[in-house]
């Protein structure tokens, strides 16, 4: 999953929101560095990653990438997956998207300076440009791929991956729908 869905899993706290983003931007014994509730909140974030990766629907979804962008495949579900939820909030929450995207990014701007570097650098734009209400829309999430693609210092061909989302758009958004559900109790069950 990736931003919006980690955001989306949290147990609200602003705590649980920081670990739940920062379990991709914070490596090794950099984990120690962050409070109990931040790091159990990494730690969620790690074992969704691990759920997701590892669960037949999505794997199913994976195998709806064209060959040439296979590689990213992981990647290319991950930001289609927050396309659909997204898209579809209202379903999963009683707070609308905008009121959430608002309340994350306050929560980034007043914690910024326990950030890593890393995250830190892309919160400005990240708020600047909606990033989670981006994810609405098909553009948003062809806007966000191009931008990725751009950071990564290795030629790649993430860009353009929208059109794997346009070309099976029913049938991955068919799989978000059986898959989300599965996560949220697995999520769940994680916290009992």
């Amino acid at each position: 999953m990736n931003y919006l869905a980690h955001l989306f899993l949290a147990d609200g706290t602003p705590e649980s929101l920081i670990g739940n983003l920062l379990g991709d931007f914070v490596k090794g014994g950099a984990v120690s560095l962050y409070s109990e509730e931040i790091r159990k909140g990494i730690d969620l974030h790690r074992k969704v990653d691990s759920y997701t990766d590892s669960h037949a629907i999505v794997r199913s979804s994976k195998s709806l990438v064209c060959s040439q962008r296979r590689r990213f495949a992981g990647v290319l579900i991950d930001m289609f997956y927050d396309h659909f939820l997204a898209k579809n909030w209202r379903e999963y929450s009683e707070v609308p998207l905008p009121d959430f995207a608002r309340g994350v990014y306050k929560i980034l701007q007043d914690s910024r300076d326990i950030l890593p570097a890393s995250l830190q650098q892309v919160v400005p734009t990240i708020i600047a440009r909606d990033l989670l209400c981006s994810y609405r829309k098909i553009d948003g999430i062809d806007t966000a791929l191009n931008r990725m693609s751009a950071r990564i210092k290795r030629t790649n061909n993430l860009a353009g991956g929208v059109e794997d989302l346009t070309a099976s758009y029913q049938q991955l958004e068919s799989d978000f729908r059986a898959f989300f559900p599965h996560l949220i109790s697995y999520v769940t069950s994680c916290r009992h």
